[in-house]
C-alpha cells in the first residue's frame, strides 16, 4: 500500500523560507519521477516542481529561481525548499508522482504566507 506523508509547513512572513519534506513508503518511489503540487483556495491543484530518479528538474515559471526540489532515493523522501515566499505562495502543498496518481493524494502540509 503506497503512502506518502508530507511535512514542513507553516506559517511564514513574505520573503522568508520553508523546507517541505514528503516520506514515501511502497513502491511508489522507485524509478518514478515524482513532483509536488499545490492547491490554493478556490484554485485547480497544480504541478509545481518535478523530479527524474536522476536528478532532473522542471518548475513552473511562478516558482523558478525561488523554489528548489530534490529527493533522497536511499530513504525515499522528497523535499521541495521554498525562498523568497509571496503571498501568492499559499496554498495546501502535496507530493506525488508525475503524472499524479489520484488513489496515492495524501493530506498534505498547508503553507501560509502572510505579514
Amino acid at each position: 500500500q503506497v503512502q506518502l506523508v508530507e511535512s514542513g509547513g507553516g506559517l511564514v512572513q513574505p520573503g522568508g523560507s520553508l523546507r517541505l519534506s514528503c516520506a514515501a513508503s511502497g513502491s511508489i518511489f522507485s524509478i518514478r519521477p515524482m513532483g509536488w503540487y499545490r492547491q490554493a483556495p478556490g484554485k485547480q491543484r497544480e504541478l509545481v516542481a518535478s523530479i527524474t530518479w536522476g536528478g532532473s528538474t522542471s518548475y513552473a515559471n511562478s516558482v523558478k529561481g525561488r523554489f528548489t526540489i530534490s529527493r533522497d532515493n536511499a530513504k525515499d523522501t522528497l523535499y521541495l525548499k521554498m525562498n523568497s515566499l509571496k503571498p501568492e505562495d499559499t496554498a495546501v502543498y502535496y507530493c506525488n508522482t508525475v503524472p499524479s496518481r489520484d488513489t496515492d493524494w495524501g493530506q498534505g502540509t498547508q503553507v501560509t504566507v502572510s505579514s
